[in-house]
């Protein structure tokens, strides 16, 4: 990492992450954990949780965990590519969040992501994040680096 540029707190998600609700309890390059609390101000005009939401954490998830496997190198990760499924809806309530890497090389990595029911941990969403490793220059440091997740 540049000596002019102070490194940048990859736990804290960012003022994206904070927006949507997803907290961040641990994250590590190995496992990203935390919780998001869903209800009407998610919801779609149906009354069920909208599913770019479920993309939107999972990818910022495996972001955060890429990200910081990668920060000693003087990089960070950036999504390529994001597969959610969505298992069932849900109307609100606390869903947890767990984000492990399948595979991290040099140049990419592609990590897993669950978000299940904290009351019985049922399986509402999963997803698989493809992740580019760029480098930290040219970019200035932020709460959040730039472009996706």
């Amino acid at each position: 990492m540049s000596a002019d540029r102070p490194p940048v707190d990859l736990t804290a998600g960012g003022a994206f992450v904070a927006a949507m609700g997803f907290e961040i309890a641990e994250a590590s390059g190995t496992r990203v954990s935390g919780h998001v609390d869903v209800g009407p101000d998610h919801h779609t005009p149906w009354g069920v949780v909208h599913g770019g939401l479920y993309s939107a954490v999972i990818e910022s998830a495996a972001s955060v965990g890429a990200s910081v496997a990668v920060q000693e190198h003087g990089q960070f990760a950036v999504g390529v590519n994001n597969n959610t499924d969505f298992v069932r809806s849900t109307t609100g309530g606390r869903l947890d969040v767990v984000a492990e890497p399948i595979q991290q090389g040099r140049t990419q990595q592609l990590w897993l992501v669950q978000l299940t029911r904290a009351e019985d941990g049922k399986l509402v969403a999963r997803g698989q994040v493809r992740l580019q490793n760029v480098p930290l220059n040219g970019f200035a440091a932020s709460p959040a680096p730039p472009g996706r997740g």
